[in-house]
């Protein structure tokens, strides 16, 4: 028997269910199967067999394609995402939305790098650390962070020519 030289009308609707999801959102294999018309008893075991590359290398390679075509068609580039924030943001303000004005503003920031998300994980209680530890800790944490908590910008002296 051979490898077959293209799919068959079940196989791509099966493989097009598995990416896009049928009438009520996503699906499993299984579902995929069942709703492409394979048998009820066998669309189990045809839904694993139709993602097996040994098995179904065609349904697998279109199954990836259409994976690839779904990522093009809603791919997010820095400047599309920065373009629809600054979009929700002025149909936010036009509603008096300005919660959801700040939300996307707030969004647009994060995404241009302009704020840093930092957690500090504490392990102990303060309350247990002597003096000493106290000192010898928040010392540490001033070298560790000193980049970031001290924002002063520094006046640099402009040397005349």
């Amino acid at each position: 028997m051979g490898v077959p030289k293209r799919l068959t009308e079940m196989q791509q609707r099966f493989a097009e269910l598995v990416v896009f999801g049928g009438p009520d959102g996503p699906v499993t294999q299984t579902e995929a199967a069942k709703l492409a018309g394979y048998s009820e008893k066998r669309c189990r075991v045809e839904g694993s067999e139709l993602l097996n590359p040994k098995l179904s290398p065609l349904v697998v390679q279109y199954v990836a394609k259409l994976k690839e075509e779904r990522m093009k068609k809603y791919e997010v580039n820095y400047e599309s995402h920065i373009t629809e924030l600054a979009r929700i943001k002025e149909e936010a303000l036009k509603k008096k939305s300005f919660s959801a004005a700040v939300n996307a503003e707030t969004n647009r920031g994060k995404a241009a790098g302009l704020y840093i998300d930092r957690k500090i994980i504490k392990t102990g209680k303060l309350e247990e650390m002597s003096v000493e530890e106290l000192e010898a800790k928040m010392k540490k944490i001033l070298d560790d962070y000193s980049q970031i908590i001290d924002v002063t910008p520094e006046i640099k002296k402009i040397k005349e020519s």
